[in-house]
């Protein structure tokens, strides 16, 4: 055996364990990318690809996970990276597209209002990454960033495009929604998070020919097929707690 050739070769491993991996950074980095896209494009007055930017960066952060799962390249280094590029996507970028929208023009709420969301996506994030031992896999505390992303995203894309509606003449609404988002993202609703849906367990024909359609659905009209899913899942959070408080009032009382 040669001398130090045992040190030699754990100082190897050691440092290719500190090293990052590049294929699920790189999808992260394109979401960040996307994210950073969506500010410069809010800032010079280009909504409609602003907010279609935020929706790629949704895309983007759904597949680095699942990418970096898939080829067993989970890191410390890459959880923290996606918070990062999450408090972008999904944080400022969102805040600071509403705000050049249609919040400017109402001064010290406006911004209020933005900085309401920008915060609520930093608390949100910061709490997940806390309860990621603990949490129910099957829901969400308060409304995941990305949906609250996609739901400000969604109403400036069919307003300004679709409908030619400028921010200014519906600076209460935009305002409403956006602090609504934000004090979701904190909030203790659950959310139904997808994640005990199998994937990988067949399915009957017919489930295919549903995705299928869905896809079809989605293309004649993605804006608002699009805002219209994640309005109703901001809400069904909501519509879940009362229905289960209703449960609950419901049920005789013992003793």
């Amino acid at each position: 055996m040669i001398p130090g050739s045992s040190a030699k070769t754990v100082h190897d491993v050691n440092a290719r364990r500190k090293g990052i991996y590049l294929l699920p950074n790189l999808f992260t980095t394109a979401a960040l990318f996307a994210g950073f896209f969506a500010i410069v494009q809010g800032m010079n007055q280009n909504f409609e690809v602003a907010a279609q930017a935020i929706f790629i960066a949704m895309v983007l952060d759904g597949l680095d996970g699942r990418v970096a799962r898939l080829t067993r390249t989970q890191s410390a280094f890459g959880a923290e990276y996606d918070s990062l590029s999450d408090m972008v996507s999904f944080g400022a970028a969102p805040s600071l597209v509403v705000y050049e929208w249609a919040l400017r023009g109402m001064g010290k709420l406006g911004w209020l209002a933005a900085f309401i969301y920008c915060a609520g996506a930093a608390l949100r994030l910061a709490r997940f990454n806390t309860q990621l031992g603990v949490a129910d896999k099957r829901w969400f505390t308060g409304l995941p960033s990305p949906a609250a992303a996609a739901l400000l995203a969604g109403m400036v894309w069919v307003l300004h495009s679709d409908y030619q509606i400028a921010g200014s003449q519906v600076p209460w609404l935009v305002w409403v929604v956006t602090i609504f988002a934000g004090l979701s993202m904190v909030s203790n609703v659950r959310f139904y998070s997808f994640k005990d849906l199998n994937l990988r367990r067949s399915v009957p024909f017919w489930a295919a020919l549903l995705v299928l359609l869905g896809f079809v659905i989605i293309t004649l009209d993605q804006s608002r097929i699009l805002w219209g899913f994640f309005l109703l899942y901001a809400c069904s959070g909501y519509a879940y707690s009362g229905w289960k408080a209703l449960q609950s009032k419901g049920r005789p009382r013992m003793g």
